[in-house]
């Protein structure tokens, strides 16, 4: 929200306070906070503390390298929840100290300092890096204040605020050439500098400054992070007020964040994923190739069969089947019940196709709505588990479903009856929950079962509580580590429960590039894994398009063929189709040795498996923090997604030497790179210094025995100060089982490795390497 119009006005209608002083500092006890009275106006003789506002900002060393700042008006204002869940595995320790200089009072944590400064009648309020003194950022003049819309005649009329709107802001500097990232799953420019946005979840597509999934959290160039602690809507001016500066506001007399210092992104992924959550683990399974039946097309137990076999017959595998909205009884979403006409016997049905194809695993979509002509609306009506209007009605609307009411998950026995419908489709044999919806979740007129509850922030903190409530049924039934979501909806700390797919995209290239910005823009917010609907969900992809996405689909963490009113199986859109999914879902079996272990190095780093930035890997080169078009798969393969009928792709390579994954033709970077690609490659490049562990050649399965017939490819091996750190190697549970390391130009493999295993150095075989050493290590000389 402006609140200005331009650099020398107020806007109309909007009465504006700043902090105009710094006019006392107190120090906790513990010596890890400090507590801020700023006036609004200069104090220069006792008189001027009369008939004024004042704002008290405390500054609190969270842990090390994190500092929060909460700015207040009226401290006798309520903070009804929800709040979001912090530290959820547990606080780290903090090193906080306070000290004094002629430059001010200092309060440190880590290598984070804030600095206020101690000049009279000015408010400057600096963070820097504790060793290098290096500047991060600032608050200064006119920078933390409060606004009133419409702006009072005068105090007096303050005394019935029901005809006022309150806003707490902060503005923090941006310095020159500085860029901002994440904030969720945004499909808008990569780099959000110059926008103005509001968190606020909605079923928006993928075309337009609307997301499904807002988070509160923004990454810096600078070396930096902030996650402001607000479920309600935020409003962001990203250099968009003030070109030099980034607003934060909120409705109400509070506003709260956490700057977070790296310097390196990675590092601030890191600490914001230990204030929020780290990602979830997700079974190896899960990894594979999902078919849908696509939304609205017409389907039956039929139609399951003859797509498995149409991918059986093309030698493409299916790892996950998944049936959308109409494996339900129309008007009777979501009532957890198959349709008896299309699906007489489910349970068998599921039965016989997963003997017939071991390891199949079948999925099913749910939302949290009831239509009120099914019973079990009126069963949930009765028992108070729908969210009710404030004159107790249960709260109904005919948008998306007829009469449809929606779950209310702060009531714990809603919680219990929704998991015991979940419960009979896992007796059915799913194995899997697509959570569909729950951005349209209403904050006006309504009553939540915890009426402590502020139905402002309910509506975005909704997506945490929805698909919490499912992933913890999914690992009671199945297990800790074998739980996952398909998920739309999202926010901070949702990262725990995954997985995210990217929504409602067209059929076209532009879209395919702006979902590939909000898988760009998630995984710098936190969450490790992601997917999107291969080809596009609306319309139907001509044949460059669907070949193109499904290799961008399949060189991501998941992947999913799924579409609106079309099918997406490869023989629906030409014959070279199925060539190109077999291709690349082949691939992707290939890597699964590679892909989970860089999955379960994410539950603890927070970093994404995909889509990862260029700049988490590469901060140091300028270039990469513009790039949104290309993407890191791990830490050491690079993809950049064909966008052109033609085949004809632009993308850029960081310092050092890149091998092509298709031709192993070496390119030394940094340079741009134009190709051009048939369907059946695409720009995959290792990063030197890489050792990758491989399936064999013609792997179908994803989950597989990762250490017996593998391949362990290094790729321009490197050592000393440029050396990369140890592969770490998992089995297909997840389980670390030891690393590769390479010292002194020897490769050192744990015994897990089993033998017949190849070794293969800058694309050559290397023999005689089948022995296991005494030490217990297979030891080769590179």
């Amino acid at each position: 929200m402006k609140f200005r119009d331009g650099m020398w006005l107020v806007r109309e209608g909007v009465r504006v306070e700043y902090a105009e002083d710094v006019h006392k500092v107190t120090h906790s006890p513990g010596g890890d906070a400090l507590s801020l009275l700023c006036p609004t106006r200069h104090i220069r003789s006792r008189g001027d503390t009369l008939n004024l506002s004042t704002l008290t900002i405390d500054i609190e060393a969270a842990f090390d390298d994190v500092i929060s700042v909460t700015t207040r008006h009226w401290k006798g204002a309520q903070n009804p929840g929800p709040h979001y869940e912090l530290y959820p595995h547990g606080r780290p320790e903090s090193t906080a100290k306070i000290t004094t200089s002629t430059a001010g009072t200092i309060l440190t944590s880590g290598n984070l300092s804030c600095t206020i400064s101690s000049n009279p009648h000015t408010f400057d309020i600096s963070f820097t890096d504790a060793t290098t003194f290096k500047p991060i950022t600032s608050l200064l003049n006119r920078s933390v204040g409060l606004a009133y819309t419409p702006a009072p005649s005068s105090p007096i009329s303050l005394g019935d605020m029901t005809s006022f709107s309150h806003y707490i802001f902060t503005q923090h500097n941006l310095a020159v050439g500085e860029s901002i990232f994440g904030l969720g799953e945004r499909f808008t420019a990569f780099n959000k500098v110059g926008q103005s946005l509001t968190l606020y979840n909605a079923d928006g597509g993928t075309s337009s400054e609307q997301a499904y999934k807002n988070v509160p959290f923004y990454l810096s160039s600078n070396g930096y992070g902030v996650f402001i602690d607000h479920a309600e809507p935020v409003d962001l001016e990203i250099g968009s007020e003030r070109s030099c500066r980034l607003q934060a506001s909120v409705k109400g007399q509070r506003l709260k964040w956490y700057i977070i210092y790296g310097p390196d992104p990675k590092e601030v992924l890191r600490k914001y994923t230990m204030l929020t959550g780290k990602p979830g683990k997700v079974p190896s399974w899960s990894f594979g190739l999902w078919l849908s039946t696509s939304f609205t097309t017409s389907y039956d137990e039929a139609t399951v069969g003859n797509f498995l076999d149409g991918m059986k017959q093309r030698e493409i595998p299916v790892h996950v089947f998944h049936y959308d909205c109409f494996w339900l009884r129309e008007f009777h979403w979501c009532d957890f019940e198959f349709s008896t006409e299309h699906f007489p016997d489910p349970k068998a049905m599921m039965t016989r196709l997963r003997k017939e194809r071991p390891g199949l695993k079948f999925c099913v979509w749910i939302n949290p709505y009831i239509g009120d002509a099914s019973p079990v609306f009126a069963e949930a009506a009765e028992k108070g588990y729908l969210l009710k209007r404030t004159n107790g009605d249960v709260w109904q609307w005919d948008l998306w479903q007829a009469g449809m009411g929606l779950v209310d998950f702060t009531n714990p026995a809603a919680c219990e009856w929704y998991v015991s419908k979940l419960e009979t489709l896992f007796d059915v044999g799913v194995d899997c929950l697509k959570t569909d919806f729950g951005e349209r979740i209403p904050d006006k007129d309504v009553q939540w079962f915890d009426k402590s509850l502020d139905p402002a922030k309910m509506h975005n903190y909704y997506a945490f509580l929805y698909n919490k409530v499912v992933f913890q049924a999914l690992q009671n039934r199945f297990g800790k580590d074998q739980a996952v979501l398909f998920a739309r909806t999202a926010t901070a700390g949702t990262q725990r429960f995954p997985l995210q797919w990217g929504g409602d995209c067209e059929s076209t290239f532009e879209a395919m590039a702006e979902s590939l910005r909000g898988g760009l823009s998630l995984g710098v917010s936190g969450f490790a894994y992601w997917s999107v609907d291969i080809g596009g969900f609306e319309g139907t992809p001509d044949a460059s398009v669907y070949k193109r996405w499904v290799a961008f689909g399949l060189l991501c963490s998941h992947s999913r063929l799924h579409g609106s009113n079309s099918y997406r199986v490869p023989w629906s859109i030409d014959e070279e189709s199925s060539d190109v999914l077999r291709t690349f879902t082949d691939l992707k079996c290939r890597l699964m040795p590679y892909l989970y272990a860089q999955a379960i190095a994410s539950t603890t780093s927070g970093l994404p498996v995909s889509l990862r930035a260029m700049f988490l890997e590469f901060p140091e080169d300028p270039t990469v923090w513009f790039l949104d078009r290309q993407y890191m798969l791990g830490d050491s393969l690079l993809i950049a997604p064909v966008f052109t009928e033609s085949g004809e792709v632009d993308l850029y390579l960081p310092q050092g030497k890149w091998t092509s994954w298709f031709t192993g033709e070496v390119k030394t970077g940094p340079k741009w790179v134009k190709e051009k690609h048939g369907y059946l490659t695409c720009p995959v490049y290792v990063r030197e210094g890489s050792i990758l562990v491989l399936g064999k050649v013609g792997e179908k399965r994803v989950v597989y025995d990762y250490f017996e017939d593998v391949q362990v490819v290094v790729v321009q091996p490197l050592e000393g100060k440029d050396a990369r750190a140890p592969v770490q190697l998992v089995d297909d549970r997840g389980n670390v089982r030891g690393e590769i390391t390479l010292k002194g130009g020897e490769l050192l493999l744990p015994s897990c490795i089993k033998e017949g295993w190849r070794l293969t150095v800058n694309g050559e075989d290397r023999a005689g390497v089948e022995n296991l050493r005494e030490d217990g290590c297979y030891k080769i000389k590179i």
